[in-house]
């Protein structure tokens, strides 16, 4: 088995990953600089200045100045109708959480041991009774239609997972529907390949099943909400390439 499989299991490096990669995702926003401050309004504070409110009774903030010297409302400040907000989202916010490339390897290579520990794929709520870790061979990596992939993973004792993914799938509450085709479907298997010959196009479409290049694994992938543990299928190409040393691993 290749190397990676030894890695220590880190909850820790795997969720500071997670985070760190979801947070690429993110889009800066903010209100315009100038919104409630477009107006005429200024205070004028000199005692015996002109429009001055000193001892008139109305509070000595920013007015809008009008015809004949007067003063109307109070503009600008927070708590003023159509004022400026006091602390509003800033679009130069820094959203990305940046992380070393040897602490994501690192993560990588932790996230791929877990998928062969049965505690933890029992705990993410899997159901699987054969050995760990799942391999199959590479011709699996040029079937093309749905319903072939779909007899190879229920031949592979599979059957019952996709079963609970498809069962779980559900629509979204409130506004959430319209977001992401408006259903949440639960995790099921990820399939691991070396060359995509159609195996990608083949999953994609069973419920909850993902497939992935083995040099492009995310934590998205291997670690759903920051979660280790996903119950995964390999191809003998995937640990191949795996044991050229991928991920920082020692070839």
């Amino acid at each position: 088995m290749p190397s990676q499989f030894n890695d220590a299991y880190r909850p820790d490096l795997i969720r500071r990953a997670f985070s760190a990669e979801r947070s690429r995702l993110f889009q800066p926003k903010g209100a315009f600089p100038l919104a409630g401050m477009q107006n005429t309004a200024e205070y004028y504070g000199r005692r015996h200045a002109w429009r001055q409110t000193i001892n008139t009774g109305r509070s000595r903030l920013p007015r809008e100045k009008l015809p004949k010297g007067r003063s109307g409302r109070v503009l600008q400040v927070p708590h003023a109708v159509k004022g400026r907000r006091a602390h509003p989202p800033k679009p130069q916010k820094i959203l990305i959480e940046r992380i070393n490339i040897k602490e994501k390897n690192a993560a990588i290579r932790s996230a791929i041991a877990a998928t062969a520990d049965m505690k933890l794929v029992k705990l993410r709520g899997h159901r699987f009774d054969g050995a760990l870790p799942l391999v199959i061979e590479d011709g699996f990596e040029g079937i093309k239609r749905v319903k072939d992939a779909k007899a190879v993973l229920d031949k592979c004792g599979l059957s019952s997972d996709l079963n609970r993914a498809k069962a779980g799938r559900q629509m979204r509450s409130g506004r959430a529907r319209l977001r992401k085709g408006g259903y949440r479907t639960p995790c099921s298997v990820l399939v691991v390949f070396a060359k995509d010959e159609g195996v990608g196009k083949a999953v994609r479409n069973l419920p909850g099943v993902e497939a992935a290049r083995v040099d492009s694994l995310t934590m998205e992938e291997l670690a759903p909400g920051g979660e280790a543990g996903r119950l995964t299928l390999w191809t003998k190409g995937a640990l191949a390439e795996l044991n050229k040393g991928l991920y920082g691993a020692m070839a």
